[in-house]
């Protein structure tokens, strides 16, 4: 998979990048992942990227010209399965997109910055919107490394145990259940015995079991 993110903040993404599974996966060469300052594709002399909104009001506008700029220079080599925008009021971004994506060969992934980007870019460029929750952020930077965390994840190779992210909350839609580890009885404070009993069926049994009750009482709304 190949990932490029354009943002204005480059170095906002330096981190998420740089350590733990995602930086793993990069050195194994299960993804690539390429940030681009969208200033460089400014043609303004201070590498201005926003503007003043048509019709007034508070906040600035990204422009046209450098994001274009930018999506044009980057599919001369690529094409993309979607462009993605990052932006509050896009598609609520859960595991079933999650999994979706992970399914994608390349994707584009746009930030969101100020007010956010001149319209005509969403109406004839994007092909996908996503948001990572109902509030607003500085930018869309924070919420790109959270998509891009929960899709690479799931690429094949990623993780060392690859059953892993088979089980992981949501991706039955149930949220997973309690987990323990040594010490089996820590200060009077004990494991449930099933998990000390060596029998995987009434293990399987047991944690599916607490996770629909832990689904019903913390996700309701999972529960059909």
């Amino acid at each position: 998979m190949r990932i490029d993110i354009i943002t204005c903040l480059p170095r906002l993404l330096e981190s998420p990048f740089g350590d733990s599974i995602l930086k793993r996966a990069q050195n194994k060469g299960l993804v690539s992942v390429h940030v681009h300052d969208l200033r460089e594709y400014s043609t303004d002399k201070h590498l201005k990227v926003d503007d003043y909104a048509y019709g007034g009001g508070a906040g600035m506008v990204m422009m046209m010209e450098p994001i274009l700029n930018c999506f044009r220079k980057l599919q001369e080599d690529t094409d993309y399965d979607e462009i993605i925008y990052m932006s509050p009021d896009g598609e609520q971004f859960s595991q079933k997109v999650a999994n979706e994506l992970s399914l994608k060969g390349n994707l584009l992934i746009l930030c969101g910055h100020y007010k956010g980007v001149d319209e005509r870019i969403r109406e004839h460029f994007i092909t996908r919107e996503i948001s990572i929750g109902d509030y607003v952020l500085s930018g869309g930077e924070l919420a790109a490394a959270v998509v891009c965390d929960a899709v690479i994840r799931l690429l094949p190779g990623v993780l060392s145990d690859e059953t892993s992210a088979l089980t992981d909350s949501y991706q039955d839609d149930l949220v997973a259940p309690p987990v323990y580890t040594r010490p089996a009885d820590f200060e009077g404070m004990k494991v449930p015995e099933v998990l000390l009993s060596g029998n995987e069926k009434k293990i399987e049994d047991w944690r599916f079991e607490q996770s629909v009750e832990r689904t019903k009482k913390r996700r309701p709304g999972l529960i059909s």
